[in-house]
Protein backbone atom coordinates (compact mmCIF):
# COMPACT_ATOMS: atom_id res chain seq x y z
CA UNK A 1 0.00 0.00 0.00
CA UNK A 2 2.88 2.35 0.75
CA UNK A 3 4.20 1.92 -2.78
CA UNK A 4 0.80 2.75 -4.28
CA UNK A 5 0.55 5.89 -2.15
CA UNK A 6 4.05 6.92 -3.21
CA UNK A 7 3.13 6.57 -6.89
CA UNK A 8 -0.11 8.43 -6.26
CA UNK A 9 1.75 11.27 -4.57
CA UNK A 10 4.19 11.46 -7.44
CA UNK A 11 1.32 11.72 -9.94
CA UNK A 12 -0.36 14.43 -7.87
CA UNK A 13 2.79 16.53 -7.83
CA UNK A 14 3.31 16.16 -11.58
CA UNK A 15 -0.28 17.21 -12.31
CA UNK A 16 -0.36 20.32 -10.14
CA UNK A 17 3.12 21.36 -11.27
CA UNK A 18 1.75 22.22 -14.73
CA UNK A 19 -0.87 25.03 -14.67
CA UNK A 20 -2.11 24.00 -18.13
CA UNK A 21 -3.22 20.64 -16.75
CA UNK A 22 -5.38 22.42 -14.19
CA UNK A 23 -6.72 24.87 -16.77
CA UNK A 24 -7.76 22.27 -19.34
CA UNK A 25 -9.36 20.09 -16.69
CA UNK A 26 -11.55 23.04 -15.66
CA UNK A 27 -12.21 24.28 -19.20
CA UNK A 28 -15.79 23.02 -19.46
CA UNK A 29 -16.80 24.48 -16.10
CA UNK A 30 -15.12 27.80 -16.93
CA UNK A 31 -16.95 28.01 -20.27
CA UNK A 32 -20.33 27.47 -18.58
CA UNK A 33 -19.59 30.05 -15.88
CA UNK A 34 -18.42 32.68 -18.40
CA UNK A 35 -21.36 32.12 -20.74
CA UNK A 36 -23.86 32.58 -17.92
CA UNK A 37 -22.02 35.55 -16.46
CA UNK A 38 -21.85 37.33 -19.82
CA UNK A 39 -25.31 36.73 -21.28
CA UNK A 40 -27.00 33.34 -20.80
CA UNK A 41 -27.90 34.04 -17.18
CA UNK A 42 -29.78 37.23 -18.06
CA UNK A 43 -31.56 35.44 -20.91
CA UNK A 44 -32.73 32.70 -18.54
CA UNK A 45 -33.92 35.24 -15.97
CA UNK A 46 -35.84 37.17 -18.63
CA UNK A 47 -37.39 33.99 -20.04
CA UNK A 48 -38.63 32.75 -16.65
CA UNK A 49 -39.85 36.21 -15.61
CA UNK A 50 -41.89 36.48 -18.81
CA UNK A 51 -43.35 32.97 -18.41
CA UNK A 52 -44.27 33.41 -14.73
CA UNK A 53 -46.16 36.70 -14.31
CA UNK A 54 -45.48 38.35 -10.99
CA UNK A 55 -42.35 36.29 -10.28
CA UNK A 56 -39.85 37.99 -8.02
CA UNK A 57 -36.70 38.71 -10.03
CA UNK A 58 -34.44 37.95 -7.06
CA UNK A 59 -36.03 34.51 -6.67
CA UNK A 60 -35.72 33.90 -10.41
CA UNK A 61 -32.05 34.86 -10.26
CA UNK A 62 -31.53 32.56 -7.28
CA UNK A 63 -33.02 29.62 -9.14
CA UNK A 64 -31.05 30.29 -12.33
CA UNK A 65 -27.77 30.66 -10.42
CA UNK A 66 -28.40 27.48 -8.43
CA UNK A 67 -29.21 25.57 -11.62
CA UNK A 68 -26.12 26.95 -13.36
CA UNK A 69 -23.72 26.16 -10.52
CA UNK A 70 -25.06 22.62 -10.24
CA UNK A 71 -24.05 22.20 -13.88
CA UNK A 72 -20.62 23.71 -13.21
CA UNK A 73 -19.98 21.29 -10.34
CA UNK A 74 -21.22 18.35 -12.43
CA UNK A 75 -18.92 19.31 -15.31
CA UNK A 76 -15.98 19.49 -12.93
CA UNK A 77 -16.56 15.85 -11.94
CA UNK A 78 -16.39 14.99 -15.64
CA UNK A 79 -13.37 17.00 -16.79
CA UNK A 80 -10.91 17.09 -13.89
CA UNK A 81 -10.31 13.30 -13.73
CA UNK A 82 -9.56 13.40 -17.44
CA UNK A 83 -7.07 16.21 -16.93
CA UNK A 84 -5.41 14.23 -14.13
CA UNK A 85 -4.76 11.35 -16.52
CA UNK A 86 -2.36 13.54 -18.50
CA UNK A 87 0.37 12.10 -16.26
CA UNK A 88 -0.29 8.60 -17.60
CA UNK A 89 -0.24 9.78 -21.22
CA UNK A 90 3.01 11.66 -20.69
CA UNK A 91 4.63 8.65 -19.02
CA UNK A 92 3.53 6.45 -21.91
CA UNK A 93 4.67 8.83 -24.65
CA UNK A 94 8.09 9.54 -23.10
CA UNK A 95 8.91 5.91 -22.39
CA UNK A 96 9.03 6.26 -18.61
CA UNK A 97 7.35 2.88 -18.33
CA UNK A 98 10.70 1.27 -19.16
CA UNK A 99 12.23 2.99 -16.13
CA UNK A 100 9.42 1.69 -13.93
CA UNK A 101 9.84 -1.86 -15.18
CA UNK A 102 13.50 -2.08 -14.15
CA UNK A 103 12.47 -1.20 -10.59
CA UNK A 104 10.79 -3.59 -8.15
CA UNK A 105 7.40 -1.97 -8.86
CA UNK A 106 4.62 -4.28 -10.02
CA UNK A 107 2.30 -3.32 -12.88
CA UNK A 108 -0.73 -3.53 -10.60
CA UNK A 109 0.77 -0.93 -8.26
CA UNK A 110 1.35 1.47 -11.14
CA UNK A 111 -2.19 1.01 -12.41
CA UNK A 112 -3.70 1.68 -8.99
CA UNK A 113 -1.46 4.72 -8.60
CA UNK A 114 -2.75 6.27 -11.83
CA UNK A 115 -6.41 5.53 -11.06
CA UNK A 116 -6.22 6.67 -7.45
CA UNK A 117 -4.41 9.92 -8.27
CA UNK A 118 -6.91 10.77 -11.03
CA UNK A 119 -9.80 10.13 -8.64
CA UNK A 120 -8.26 12.19 -5.84
CA UNK A 121 -7.47 15.11 -8.14
CA UNK A 122 -10.99 15.07 -9.57
CA UNK A 123 -12.54 14.83 -6.11
CA UNK A 124 -10.38 17.56 -4.55
CA UNK A 125 -10.93 20.05 -7.36
CA UNK A 126 -14.66 19.37 -7.52
CA UNK A 127 -15.05 19.82 -3.77
CA UNK A 128 -13.26 23.17 -4.08
CA UNK A 129 -15.60 24.23 -6.91
CA UNK A 130 -18.57 23.01 -4.86
CA UNK A 131 -17.47 25.10 -1.88
CA UNK A 132 -17.05 28.19 -4.09
CA UNK A 133 -20.47 27.60 -5.64
CA UNK A 134 -22.16 27.29 -2.24
CA UNK A 135 -20.42 30.44 -1.00
CA UNK A 136 -21.43 32.38 -4.12
CA UNK A 137 -25.06 31.27 -3.86
CA UNK A 138 -25.17 32.26 -0.20
CA UNK A 139 -23.54 35.67 -0.59
CA UNK A 140 -25.19 36.93 -3.81
CA UNK A 141 -28.61 35.42 -4.59
CA UNK A 142 -29.07 34.26 -0.99
CA UNK A 143 -29.68 30.58 -1.83
CA UNK A 144 -28.69 28.40 1.11
CA UNK A 145 -28.49 24.60 1.01
CA UNK A 146 -29.14 22.86 4.30
CA UNK A 147 -26.67 20.39 5.77
CA UNK A 148 -28.52 17.38 4.37
CA UNK A 149 -28.45 18.71 0.80
CA UNK A 150 -24.78 19.68 1.07
CA UNK A 151 -23.95 16.17 2.30
CA UNK A 152 -26.00 14.63 -0.52
CA UNK A 153 -24.20 16.85 -3.04
CA UNK A 154 -20.82 15.69 -1.74
CA UNK A 155 -22.00 12.09 -2.01
CA UNK A 156 -23.06 12.55 -5.63
CA UNK A 157 -19.74 14.25 -6.35
CA UNK A 158 -17.88 11.20 -5.05
CA UNK A 159 -19.99 8.77 -7.11
CA UNK A 160 -19.75 10.88 -10.27
CA UNK A 161 -16.01 11.44 -9.94
CA UNK A 162 -15.42 7.72 -9.48
CA UNK A 163 -17.51 6.88 -12.53
CA UNK A 164 -15.92 9.42 -14.84
CA UNK A 165 -12.41 8.63 -13.60
CA UNK A 166 -12.88 5.01 -14.62
CA UNK A 167 -14.50 5.93 -17.94
CA UNK A 168 -11.78 8.36 -18.98
CA UNK A 169 -9.01 6.04 -17.80
CA UNK A 170 -10.30 3.44 -20.24
CA UNK A 171 -10.55 5.97 -23.09
CA UNK A 172 -7.11 7.46 -22.38
CA UNK A 173 -5.52 4.00 -22.36
CA UNK A 174 -5.87 4.04 -26.17
CA UNK A 175 -4.03 7.36 -26.63
CA UNK A 176 -0.37 7.39 -27.69
CA UNK A 177 0.65 11.06 -27.70
CA UNK A 178 0.20 14.17 -25.59
CA UNK A 179 -1.20 15.92 -28.66
CA UNK A 180 -4.07 13.47 -28.97
CA UNK A 181 -4.72 13.84 -25.25
CA UNK A 182 -4.87 17.65 -25.54
CA UNK A 183 -7.34 17.32 -28.41
CA UNK A 184 -9.50 14.92 -26.40
CA UNK A 185 -9.43 17.22 -23.37
CA UNK A 186 -10.54 20.19 -25.45
CA UNK A 187 -13.37 18.24 -27.07
CA UNK A 188 -14.61 16.83 -23.77
CA UNK A 189 -14.32 20.21 -22.06
CA UNK A 190 -16.63 21.83 -24.62
CA UNK A 191 -18.98 19.00 -25.62
CA UNK A 192 -19.62 17.78 -22.07
CA UNK A 193 -21.57 20.95 -21.37
CA UNK A 194 -24.05 20.10 -24.11
CA UNK A 195 -24.57 16.43 -23.22
CA UNK A 196 -24.96 17.40 -19.55
CA UNK A 197 -27.55 20.04 -20.43
CA UNK A 198 -25.41 22.76 -18.87
CA UNK A 199 -25.27 25.28 -21.72
CA UNK A 200 -28.97 25.21 -22.49
CA UNK A 201 -31.88 23.52 -20.75
CA UNK A 202 -32.74 20.05 -22.03
CA UNK A 203 -36.30 21.25 -22.62
CA UNK A 204 -35.05 23.25 -25.60
CA UNK A 205 -33.67 20.16 -27.34
CA UNK A 206 -35.69 18.31 -29.99
CA UNK A 207 -37.40 15.25 -28.50
CA UNK A 208 -34.95 12.73 -29.97
CA UNK A 209 -31.92 14.71 -28.78
CA UNK A 210 -33.46 15.25 -25.35
CA UNK A 211 -34.14 11.52 -24.93
CA UNK A 212 -30.60 10.65 -26.02
CA UNK A 213 -28.99 13.18 -23.69
CA UNK A 214 -31.21 12.10 -20.79
CA UNK A 215 -30.13 8.49 -21.24
CA UNK A 216 -26.44 9.35 -20.87
CA UNK A 217 -24.61 9.40 -17.52
CA UNK A 218 -23.46 13.00 -18.07
CA UNK A 219 -26.92 14.51 -17.84
CA UNK A 220 -27.88 12.08 -15.09
CA UNK A 221 -24.90 13.14 -12.99
CA UNK A 222 -25.93 16.79 -13.43
CA UNK A 223 -29.50 15.86 -12.53
CA UNK A 224 -28.43 14.41 -9.19
CA UNK A 225 -26.72 17.67 -8.24
CA UNK A 226 -29.45 19.92 -9.61
CA UNK A 227 -32.03 18.22 -7.44
CA UNK A 228 -30.03 19.29 -4.37
CA UNK A 229 -29.05 22.78 -5.54
CA UNK A 230 -32.42 23.95 -6.83
CA UNK A 231 -34.95 22.31 -4.48
CA UNK A 232 -35.50 25.30 -2.20
CA UNK A 233 -35.03 27.99 -4.85
CA UNK A 234 -37.50 26.33 -7.22
CA UNK A 235 -40.14 25.86 -4.53
CA UNK A 236 -39.81 29.50 -3.45
CA UNK A 237 -40.01 30.68 -7.06
CA UNK A 238 -43.39 29.03 -7.79
CA UNK A 239 -44.82 29.23 -4.29
CA UNK A 240 -44.65 25.49 -3.73
CA UNK A 241 -47.09 24.68 -6.57
CA UNK A 242 -46.30 21.08 -7.49
CA UNK A 243 -47.52 21.33 -11.10
CA UNK A 244 -45.18 24.26 -11.75
CA UNK A 245 -42.32 22.52 -9.96
CA UNK A 246 -42.78 19.42 -12.14
CA UNK A 247 -42.93 21.46 -15.34
CA UNK A 248 -39.83 23.52 -14.64
CA UNK A 249 -37.95 20.48 -13.33
CA UNK A 250 -38.54 18.60 -16.58
CA UNK A 251 -37.58 21.63 -18.68
CA UNK A 252 -34.35 22.35 -16.81
CA UNK A 253 -33.15 18.76 -16.43
CA UNK A 254 -33.79 18.60 -12.69
CA UNK A 255 -35.79 15.54 -13.60
CA UNK A 256 -34.96 13.62 -16.78
CA UNK A 257 -37.29 11.73 -19.10
CA UNK A 258 -36.51 9.18 -21.78
CA UNK A 259 -39.73 9.10 -23.72
CA UNK A 260 -42.46 8.72 -21.09
CA UNK A 261 -40.10 7.17 -18.53
CA UNK A 262 -38.77 9.42 -15.80
CA UNK A 263 -35.19 8.53 -14.84
CA UNK A 264 -35.22 7.74 -11.09
CA UNK A 265 -32.45 8.82 -8.75
CA UNK A 266 -31.53 5.23 -7.91
CA UNK A 267 -31.05 4.42 -11.60
CA UNK A 268 -28.74 7.41 -12.23
CA UNK A 269 -26.68 6.61 -9.13
CA UNK A 270 -26.58 2.91 -9.99
CA UNK A 271 -25.48 3.64 -13.56
CA UNK A 272 -22.58 5.76 -12.34
CA UNK A 273 -21.58 3.05 -9.86
CA UNK A 274 -21.68 0.38 -12.58
CA UNK A 275 -19.58 2.59 -14.86
CA UNK A 276 -17.06 3.07 -12.05
CA UNK A 277 -16.68 -0.66 -11.43
CA UNK A 278 -16.86 -1.89 -15.03
CA UNK A 279 -14.58 0.69 -16.62
CA UNK A 280 -12.11 0.57 -13.74
CA UNK A 281 -11.62 -3.09 -14.52
CA UNK A 282 -11.37 -2.47 -18.26
CA UNK A 283 -9.01 0.48 -17.77
CA UNK A 284 -6.76 -1.51 -15.42
CA UNK A 285 -6.53 -4.31 -17.96
CA UNK A 286 -5.72 -1.89 -20.79
CA UNK A 287 -3.14 0.08 -18.79
CA UNK A 288 -1.37 -3.13 -17.74
CA UNK A 289 -0.91 -4.02 -21.40
CA UNK A 290 0.52 -0.54 -22.10
CA UNK A 291 3.16 -0.82 -19.38
CA UNK A 292 5.87 -2.78 -21.14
Amino acid sequence: MGTILTITGRNLRLFFRDPLNVFFSLLGALIVFLLYTLFLGDLQVTSITDSIPGADEAEVRGFVDAWMFAGVVALTTMTTPLGALSVFVEDASTGRFRDFLVSPLRRGQLVLGYLLSAFLIGLAMTVIVLAVALLYLWLLPGVVLDVGRVAASVGWVVVSTAGFTALWAFVVSFLRTTGSFAALSTIVGTVAGFVAGAYIAVGLFPDAVRDTVSALPFAQSAMLLRRQFTATALSDLVGGQQAAIDELSAFYGITLHVGDWMVPVWFAAGLLAVIAVAFAGLAASRIRTRIR
